[in-house]
């Protein structure tokens, strides 16, 4: 059993050490000769950078649907599908057609209106069934984007900077944008793999939970305001990209089983693995570049579908 688990994990490590080097091996401009001093800034400067980003969005991304899943105890959750990054696109459309976008008012601005959505979304859904949060977020998911075409259609100046940016890509990678996102990473994370056993307890319903002696009211509140924060730092820094907290923690699921022990640290590094692959993708496609965005709801769509027939 331990030499399963030690092969398993492995393979996790090799995987995303794999994805790491292949992100910065290709590119439009070709494969890398760093005994080429071009070559060495392009990987330096633009790969790198934009690998490691992908990386922190996508553990981001996968724990944050982890978390959901286990607070709403639905399958199907995640930030996309409750309209949490639809909320924090509106914050940072908003900012960037005011003509204050900053990288941190948009991060604040994002953090607030996901933190506000998601309390929404809780409160519309939590007497009804594992269905009611589900429909809750379609709804408030498909109001948020008619606000963002509404701010769209009034920024003419920013608009097309802001659906370039709504479409989710990782073309504007740089550092700075990696130490923005890997504070808000770090304390997410660690707050979920401090209490993986919690998520355990409030998975199999309140009553559960409260009986081990979790206060559960406010473990959903710093539940909320964990995965919002991470969501929200997720979508200043690329935009929305979507269905990743459902295709990673369910895949990890059929590999390391339910408990959170598990699940979390195993789709946290399979984000992180599968996060560059699709942007490596999404780049070396076509002769333009596909947004990373695009590909995620190509490819997770039909993953959803597949999970709804199966009835959650």
């Amino acid at each position: 059993m331990l030499l399963v688990k030690f092969v398993k994990t492995a393979a996790l490590l090799l995987a995303c050490a794999i994805s790491l080097i292949l992100g910065i091996s290709f590119g439009p401009a070709g494969f890398i000769d760093l005994k080429d001093p071009l070559m060495q800034t392009v990987v330096l400067d633009y790969r790198l950078p934009r690998v490691l980003l992908a990386m922190l969005v996508g553990a981001s991304l996968a724990s944050a649907g982890c978390a959901m899943q286990a607070f709403f105890r639905n399958p199907l959750a995640d930030p996309y599908i409750l309209g949490v990054s639809s909320a924090a696109s509106v914050g940072a459309a908003l900012v960037i057609s005011l003509g204050i976008g900053s990288t941190w008012n948009i991060v604040i601005s994002a953090f607030i209106t996901s933190l506000i959505v998601s309390f929404t979304v809780y409160r519309l859904g939590r007497h009804g069934e594992s269905y009611a949060v589900l429909l809750a977020g379609i709804a408030v998911s498909s109001f948020l984007s008619g606000l963002t075409a509404i701010i769209i259609y009034f920024s003419q100046q920013s608009a097309h900077e802001i659906i370039f940016w709504i479409m989710g890509s990782f073309s504007r990678a740089v550092w700075q944008k990696i130490w923005l996102i890997i504070i808000p990473f770090f304390i997410g994370i660690i707050y979920l793999l401090l209490n993986s056993w919690n998520l355990n307890a409030i998975l199999l319903g309140e009553e559960h939970a409260r009986s081990v002696g979790i206060n559960v009211e406010r473990f959903r509140k710093e539940l909320i305001a964990v995965t919002s924060l991470l969501t929200s730092a997720t979508v200043a820094v690329c935009g929305i990209i979507g269905f990743v907290g459902i295709i990673v923690p369910h895949t990890m699921r059929l590999i390391f089983g339910e408990a959170h022990q598990k699940l979390l640290p195993s789709a946290i590094l399979f984000g992180a693995t599968l996060m560059p692959l699709v942007d490596l993708l999404a780049r070396t496609c076509t002769s333009g570049e596909i947004p990373v965005g695009a590909m995620t709801a190509i490819l997770g769509s039909p993953f959803f579908l597949y999970i709804l027939k199966r009835g959650l």
